[in-house]
This record gives structure tokens, C-alpha cells and sequence, in this order.
């Protein structure tokens, strides 16, 4: 059914998610240039990395591709094995799923009881309300900074009794700011030992502020830190989705319980083993972004006042009222990008060639 009016609800599914906003993804370029008349678009609105597989990723996957038939190894051991041995950790601490997303979910799962508590700053990653839901969670949302950033002391004071799970997303999504080592410090030791952080670095790889913290080497020893991690980003597996996260054994533990079954499939499992084979030209790729990274945020700032440094592969343009005009002006020039209603717009860096796209339609936009 299109259009009009919904129909009214048949009382089957829980009713407090009518009031839940589902995820968006990126528009399909392909939709678009067919809409516009145009042989192609650009799409920049889903944080992918625009250089196509890394080198062997697509053998592995073809080769994988015979045992379709059969289960994967519901253990991911291989993989947990190739992980464990990168990161110097053991391999019973790693968990691994279909998208860092869905360990951010089964973490919720595995901490939650309805009414319970999950905090985070917002604007953050949209999916964060609909996990919280998931449970029947309440979310308490701290707004960001006028910066853009977490405001880690507000969030902290937030915490109560009924909280259980702490999001942090560093670099944040969308806004591609990032919290320093001293106020990440400052605030892992006001938080209750029973509560668990959760540290999403999903684009850690594309990270160069040397105050910006790794995570796992320096709050890994903590028993209620929880460090997430993707390969869909920088390792170019978003299509497969392969996430894992590292945690004290007794989480990892629980988070495997409730984890979907055989959640990580054939295809993902031989993809990052043959990906986490290409470090060095991950790195290659990670810096081509940062160039561009750097190039396409001084051209915006031109355009726009107030948009904040950011260390992943996107740039957030702080438009409030004008990020959905804004948005649709892009794409009627053949160039997708990520607008937030009433907060800004997140723009994907792309080749240098598709950059140089969006920064003309940008500038015809505004």
C-alpha cells in the first residue's frame, strides 16, 4: 500500500513502536539516476569506502560460495582465531555478528529488562533508539554539545539506578566528532562499576587525533567497558556484514547466548579472514579518505558555518532547518547524501571525482 492515510492498527505488534522511526538507509543510486533521467548517480549517504573490494575478498567468497548448502561454522572460530591474533587478546573475549549494529543489539539484549535504562548522547547513530526499544529499554538521549559532540559530564550525571548500558560512539555517526583520552577518562571513573560502556569505534581506522583513545588498548582491562568494532566500513564488507566486539569473558559469554543463531554467515566468515589479510592496503585506502577528508571539509566550510572537524570517512554539514532542502537540491543533481531533519546533513566521503561532484551541487545548493 502507498499513500494516504495508514490503515489503523489491528492490535498484533507492540504499540509503543508506532511512535519508533525506522531505520533509513541510503537512497539506491541506481533509483535515482532512473528517476532523474540521468546514466548515473553518486551516492554518498552510507559511509561506504568507495574503492570496491580488497584484494582476494571476492576469490574467498566465490570459494565459500560452493557450501552454501551447509551451515556456517556457528562458532566463527577461524575468524574469532584470525581477530584474537590481531588484536593480542583471547579469542573466548570476541563475539561477532552481522554488523556491529546487531552485537549493539544482542549487547542491549543481554543487559536490559523492560525498564531498564540505555544512555546515550544525541544526536548519535539512529539506530540507537530502535535497539533501546527493542527490550523495551527506556533511551535517555543527552544532547550533544554545541560542538556536536558528547557532552561525557552530562551523560554521566545522567546515569541512574534503572541504567545498565552506556552507548558511546567514538567517532560519533553522524556528526564525525570524537572525545579525547583525559575526558574519556575522567568519565569510564564516574560511571558505576555495574554499568556497562559501550565504546562503538566503527570508524576507528579512519581516526588521525593521536588524543583520541583506541579503545580496547586503554580500556580494555576494564570488566564493564565493552569495545565494538566493524568490518564494513574500512574493510570494505558492508555488502556481507561482519562485526565483532571484544568484552570481559562473562559478557562475551552472555552476548553469545542471546545472539541469533549462525549470525554470522558463510560468505562474511571467508570474506574477513581474507580481508584481515589486506591490513596494509586498508591503510592505503584509510588514507586516500583522510586526504580527501581534509580537502572536502575546508571546501564546506566555505559554504557552511560551523561544520565540526571530524575523524571518520564523512563530513557533517550543521544546516537544522535547511538539511532536508538541502538534501533533496544534492539530489536532484545526481548526488545522494544523508540529511537529518532538523539537525544537518552527513556526506560521505567518495572518490575525489565523486567529492568534486557533491561540492559543485553544494555549491548550486546553497
Amino acid at each position: 500500500m502507498t499513500g494516504g492515510p495508514m490503515p489503523p492498527s489491528l492490535g498484533l505488534t507492540r504499540a509503543d513502536l508506532d511512535a519508533l522511526p525506522s531505520y533509513v538507509p541510503g537512497r539506491s543510486p541506481v533509483d535515482v539516476a532512473r528517476e532523474l533521467g540521468l546514466p548515473e548517480a553518486i551516492k554518498l549517504a552510507s559511509n561506504e569506502v568507495p574503492y570496491g573490494p580488497l584484494p582476494g575478498v571476492v576469490e574467498a567468497v566465490a570459494q565459500a560460495a560452493a557450501s552454501t548448502h551447509r551451515y556456517p561454522d556457528m562458532g566463527v572460530l577461524a575468524l574469532r582465531a584470525a581477530l584474537a591474533e590481531r588484536l593480542g587478546v583471547a579469542a573466548e573475549r570476541i563475539v561477532t555478528g552481522c554488523g556491529s549494529v546487531a552485537l549493539c543489539e544482542h549487547l542491549v539484549r543481554a543487559t536490559c529488562l523492560p525498564g531498564d535504562e540505555v544512555v546515550y548522547s544525541w544526536r548519535s547513530f539512529e539506530a540507537y533508539p530502535i535497539i533501546a526499544a527493542t527490550t523495551a529499554a527506556s533511551s535517555r538521549r543527552v544532547p550533544n554539545t554545541a560542538t556536536h559532540g558528547h557532552d561525557l559530564p552530562a551523560m554521566a550525571a545522567a546515569v541512574t539506578g534503572q541504567t545498565r548500558l552506556v552507548l558511546v560512539c567514538n567517532p560519533n555517526n553522524p556528526t564525525g566528532t570524537s572525545v579525547r583520552r583525559a575526558e574519556l577518562d575522567r568519565f569510564l571513573d564516574a560511571v558505576p562499576d555495574d554499568v556497562l560502556v559501550v565504546l562503538d569505534e566503527a570508524y576507528k581506522e579512519f581516526v588521525t587525533d593521536a588524543e583520541v583513545p583506541d579503545g580496547l588498548a586503554a580500556y580494555g582491562d576494564r570488566p564493564n567497558v565493552v569495545v565494538l568494532r566493524t568490518l564494513s566500513k574500512a574493510w570494505g564488507l558492508a555488502g556481507l556484514r561482519v562485526g565483532y566486539l571484544v568484552a570481559h569473558p562473562e559478557v562475551a559469554s552472555a552476548v553469545r547466548k542471546v545472539a541469533t543463531p549462525f549470525g554470522t554467515n558463510a560468505l562474511a566468515q571467508a570474506a574477513a579472514l581474507a580481508a584481515l589479510d589486506q591490513a596494509d592496503e586498508v591503510r592505503r585506502r584509510c588514507d586516500l579518505v583522510i586526504a580527501e577528508r581534509a580537502r572536502v571539509t575546508d571546501a564546506v566550510r566555505r559554504l557552511v558555518p560551523g561544520v565540526p572537524d571530524s575523524q571518520a570517512n564523512f563530513v557533517w554539514l550543521p544546516l537544522g532547518e535547511r538539511a532536508v532542502p538541502f538534501g533533496a537540491a544534492c539530489e536532484s543533481r545526481g548526488v545522494i547524501v544523508r540529511p537529518f531533519a532538523g539537525d544537518g546533513v552527513r556526506v560521505t566521503i567518495g572518490t575525489p571525482a565523486e567529492n568534486d561532484a557533491f561540492l559543485a551541487a553544494a555549491e548550486a545548493a546553497l
